[in-house]
């Protein structure tokens, strides 16, 4: 599958119609993440203290909370990009261009992983804006960029992936709000965003790993803190094999026409 000029301008037509509305694109999460990082990372992390090797809290939840961001936007962007055009029946136009199934599916992929990327890229910033903020913190530094980067990208494809699939399955606008609302953002709650795994105890803590977001918000944490539970090589393996394996879902569910034929 090579990446064709159809292919590019398809990217290209996604990524416009997010960037041109940046008051609904990236808005909503700086604002949601304000509030995150004052009442998570600020009032309760003042009583909490610190974790580990004296990690603060407010850097504890920087990681989880990027994921958050970095997954709801990858899936959100690739739902509605395929819910909306079937909606307006404008998807059509892509069908029936010289794309190849594969191709196509890659654009809408591409498109809301970099979506995901960049709302995770800003939640970072607003995590460092609060610790430069505050003098009892330090100034974060990542401790693997390159692992970090690898590990923010392919959590944003794989619910990318999975929002292909959502986008697909909806029958209308409200599909769309249940899978993210109340499948997506509780798994990465529950995901070890906001407490150490290794704080729980048995039954628990061994329930947890059928969670994919404790792959997710590990590696991130790993990459940007040097901090993880699990072995973070696995981590990734589990994040790229995951990745490719609904990437492939999707575009035989588009060749197969669902949802898109019905």
């Amino acid at each position: 599958m090579g990446v064709s000029p159809g292919t590019v301008t398809l990217v290209r037509r996604e990524i416009l119609r997010y960037v041109r509305r940046p008051r609904n694109t990236f808005l909503p999460p700086f604002i949601n993440n304000v509030l995150y990082f004052a009442v998570f990372g600020v009032i309760l992390g003042e009583r909490i203290g610190s974790y580990g090797d004296g990690i603060p809290y407010i850097l504890f939840v920087l990681p989880g909370l990027v994921v958050l961001g970095a997954v709801s936007n990858g899936f959100e962007n690739a739902s509605f990009s395929i819910f909306h055009g079937r909606w307006n029946e404008y998807i059509h136009e892509v069908l029936t261009s010289p794309l190849s199934y594969g191709q196509m599916t890659f654009a809408y992929v591409a498109a809301s992983t970099l979506r995901g990327v960049l709302v995770g890229v800003i939640i970072a910033i607003v995590g460092v804006g609060f610790t430069v903020a505050h003098p009892a913190y330090s100034l974060v530094s990542v401790a693997h960029p390159l692992y970090l980067a690898v590990a923010l990208t392919l959590v944003a494809a794989l619910f990318a992936c999975f929002g292909v699939v959502g986008g697909l399955w909806a029958r209308d606008f409200d599909y769309l709000t249940v899978l993210n609302q109340f499948l997506i953002r509780p798994l990465v709650f529950f995901g070890g965003v906001f407490y150490p795994l290794d704080a729980l105890d048995g039954l628990a803590y061994t329930l947890s790993f059928l969670n994919p977001m404790v792959f997710t918000v590990d590696a991130v944490r790993y990459g940007f803190l040097d901090a993880n539970v699990l072995d973070p090589w696995l981590s990734l393996g589990v994040l790229a094999a995951a990745t490719l394996t609904v990437f492939a879902i999707d575009v035989a569910l588009v060749k197969r026409g669902y949802g898109l034929t019905d």
